[in-house]
């Protein structure tokens, strides 16, 4: 993958976990990686785990974060965050996001 495209992710990504700290969240897990799959962030605050998808778009050209996440995306998501709950022996209330962020 081109450096400046993983570079504005993680720009993205930064700009997204600063935004939920803000909001009173906690950065639990960040890139977090199994075979065939990566969550963005894993957040939480309270009881409430979230699973954040994280979309950077240097435009809206080829159009928004929000249409990249579909039906199979959304599965793949699911599966992946109960890995991760796996692993970690978390419990908890769930919640998965999409945050878009145009740079």
């Amino acid at each position: 993958m081109d450096q400046s495209r993983v570079a504005l992710g993680r720009w993205g990504e930064r700009r997204v976990a600063r935004h939920y700290e803000s909001a009173g969240y906690a950065v639990i897990d960040q890139n977090w990686q199994v075979r065939g799959g990566e969550i963005g962030l894993v957040l939480g605050r309270g009881d409430m785990i979230v699973f954040c998808e994280v979309k950077t778009r240097s435009s809206t050209r080829f159009g928004s974060g929000f249409e990249a996440v579909d039906g199979r995306k959304q599965r793949f998501l699911r599966r992946t965050a109960m890995s991760w709950l796996d692993v970690h022996d978390r419990r908890g209330n769930l919640r998965f996001d999409v945050a878009t962020v145009i740079g």
